[in-house]
């Protein structure tokens, strides 16, 4: 294949035999869009790759965890991974299918071609030879000088211990087990998170006739998706050109007072630090509203606050009260897990984040790269993949059949990033 090292029956055979196969260029594990994003750009500048998947398809988190109503919450244009733009007919905010068929003419562009069903299960430099050597559970062995990790940071789902939880007779999952309202019909449902998907799966469940309840333990910033009719994000882009974040923070939220009304008054407390800063000091995005806080104010949401624990039929509550349930959905998020399997290297945290914060966390020692771990989305994501790129052809030996394109940053500014 072309954008990688050796064809599946050669990764099969090196399977079959037990004997280690050498990568001519990186070993990317992970084949979500941060993955296909640095196997394209090192395909554009003409060094293969192999890419590991543990799924049976690329961007497995979006086609097997990702709920039915899902669409982007920014634009299109913000969305995109490098050199391949959306297609002009998708509308300003596509749906999860059409996200996925975008990641697959992107996968298809690029002749990206993944080798699925593939688990690292452990990947550590060899000090002896000098290479990175990664195992997979399925008995492969690679050897290359290069290694990038873009299993990101929404690998594995994130569910907090909550006391009692294990008596709980109704149904509970996570909301990468959630695909549509209709199965919860007339329920009474209570939703554990206050993001953007506890705020959209309240209002899927909403609109099905269910009673969500949505717990909210901590503070939030809430901002119309839209000011103006433009993206509240679009708006942020230009705004922070000229002005300074903590300005744009206090334009932002007077916009959404006036928008949104006071959210204090619904039970979400706003946070004292503004949204844009917020997100740059921690990574916590914003929730950009899509209709949830009408049904709030009109009751059909129940806002409940922190749990205190779970009971047989129901839960209680950190102020006292107490109400049963029909089944409990945690919109808790995600969480990396590459400190399961990358061992040797003090780069991560335990969390599985780079110590070194954005934008220097894509580049670590002995031909270590990571992309995915911004907690900047995609466009965060586009910035190291480019980065990624130019820095391992650059140790490439140049040649006159080598082609070197140089990579643009398609950001239209990588100062700030959701």
């Amino acid at each position: 294949m072309d954008s990688g090292s050796c064809g599946d029956q050669e990764l099969e055979d090196k399977q079959r035999t037990g004997q280690p196969l050498r990568v001519n260029g990186p070993i990317i594990v992970g084949a979500g869009p941060s993955g296909l994003a640095v196997s394209a750009c090192l395909s554009e500048l003409g060094v293969p790759s192999l890419v590991l998947e543990r799924s049976h398809c690329i961007a497995s988190l979006w086609q097997d965890k990702a709920y039915d109503r899902l669409k982007l919450h920014l634009p299109k244009q913000f969305c995109e991974l490098p050199l391949l733009p959306f297609p002009q007919h998708f509308p300003k905010y596509p749906t999860k299918d059409q996200f996925i068929s975008y990641l697959e003419s992107y996968a298809s562009h690029f002749d990206i071609k993944p080798f699925f069903h593939q688990t690292v299960q452990r990947a550590e430099f060899d000090e002896s030879c000098g290479l990175w050597r990664v195992r997979t559970r399925e008995g492969l062995e690679c050897l290359s000088r290069w290694l990038v990790v873009a299993t990101g940071e929404n690998a594995e789902p994130a569910t907090p211990d909550v006391a009692g939880l294990e008596r709980f007779q109704g149904r509970r999952l996570h909301t990468s087990g959630y695909k549509s309202a209709s199965e919860f019909r007339g329920q009474r449902v209570l939703v554990v998170g206050c993001g953007n998907s506890g705020m959209e799966v309240s209002l899927d469940l909403c609109r099905h006739n269910a009673t969500p309840h949505m717990v909210v333990r901590n503070t939030v910033h809430v901002l119309p998706r839209e000011m103006l009719g433009f993206s509240t994000f679009g708006v942020a882009m230009v705004l922070l050109k000229w002005l300074p974040l903590r300005l744009v923070d206090k334009i932002l939220l007077l916009i959404a007072n006036i928008t949104l009304g006071n959210t204090d008054q619904l039970g979400l407390r706003r946070p004292k630090t503004g949204p844009l800063e917020l997100k740059t000091a921690t990574g916590k995005t914003p929730v950009l509203d899509v209709g949830t806080l009408s049904q709030i104010k009109s009751g059909k949401i129940k806002v409940v606050a922190g749990v205190k624990e779970i009971t047989k039929n129901g839960a209680k509550f950190l102020d006292g009260q107490e109400e049963e349930f029909d089944s409990i959905i945690f919109a808790t998020g995600y969480k990396s897990n590459v400190t399961s399997w990358l061992k040797g290297v003090d780069f991560f945290t335990e969390e599985g984040m780079p110590k070194t914060p954005f934008p220097n966390g894509w580049r670590g020692d002995k031909g270590l790269y990571t992309v995915g771990f911004t907690r900047r989305g995609i466009l965060g994501t586009g910035c190291d993949a480019i980065k990624i790129a130019r820095d391992i052809a650059d140790q490439q030996p140049r040649s006159s059949s080598f082609s070197r394109i140089e990579l643009q940053l398609c950001v239209p500014n990588n100062r700030f990033c959701i």
